[in-house]
């Protein structure tokens, strides 16, 4: 069964949440499906057991896991990757509708034989190659591994810091990809320029956080004390309407 709601047009809007409370947001504000981490600050990481099952208990739109063991880079051990193993195995008994992967080898290849490992173990679910493939070293050529192990959809900024920024290398990416695969722009989306990235690109989906920050609710304040009270990341019902509401227009 496929959740993701189409926006209009065939456009859809993935939030990427790092709560149950933002999941909530984004499905509140009108989003098509979610991407669900943790430590969104680190460029997120797998989110807990216990958030990944009441998340797709609260939800009626799509649900994506992130499957990323740890922060840095995407060259994983032995170790790591049964992690990642077992992680996929669970978001599949949890009912989820897909997860969210990338592994590279040392030389900035797409990883295709543990890749494809993956993928075999998530099916029937989605399977989508995240910005892993930002820090390959031949966008085109990772592409074409990519569709060949058998992704559905590949998160890319283009290769740049902002999917704004890499606009030009996302255009001819969904322009290779020929509808093999699915382009979906992401980093540095907002209200303010997701219109132009959708329109330039010819993506027909698009990735956001859609994030606020808010500071720490604790009135007490133990001043000899170094951190534990950072600021608060979530997604925002206002801001996933926003861009719904742009996306609409187009």
């Amino acid at each position: 069964m496929v959740r993701d709601k189409k926006i209009a047009n065939g456009y859809l809007l993935e939030i990427c949440c790092n709560s149950i409370y933002s999941a909530k947001q984004a499905q509140r504000g009108g989003a098509s499906r979610v991407e669900l981490c943790q430590n969104l600050e680190n460029g997120g990481t797998t989110p807990s057991y216990g958030q990944i099952k009441l998340t797709r208990e609260a939800l009626d739109i799509g649900v994506h896991v992130l499957i990323r063991p740890r922060s840095g880079d995407f060259l994983y051990n032995k170790d790591e990757f049964a992690e990642m193993m077992a992680d996929v195995r669970y978001c599949k008994e949890a009912g989820c509708d897909g997860v969210v992967i990338g592994i590279l080898t040392k030389e900035g290849d797409v990883d295709k034989e543990r890749t494809k490992i993956l993928v075999d173990l998530a099916k029937p679910m989605t399977v989508v190659f995240h910005r892993a493939f930002d820090r390959c070293r031949d966008p085109k050529q990772a592409l074409e591994d990519i569709i060949a192990i058998g992704c559905d959809r590949i998160l890319t900024s283009g290769q740049q810091d902002t999917a704004l920024q890499g606009k030009k290398l996302l255009r001819e990416l969904v322009g290779q990809a020929k509808g093999r695969i699915e382009i979906m722009p992401g980093a540095g989306v907002n209200s303010g320029n997701i219109k132009e990235i959708l329109s330039f690109t010819g993506a027909h989906s698009i990735h956001s956080s859609a994030k606020i920050v808010e500071p720490s609710k604790m009135e007490f304040k133990n001043s000899s004390v170094t951190g534990m009270d950072e600021d608060e990341i979530s997604s925002s019902a206002q801001l996933v309407g926003e861009m719904v509401e742009n996306i609409k227009s187009l």
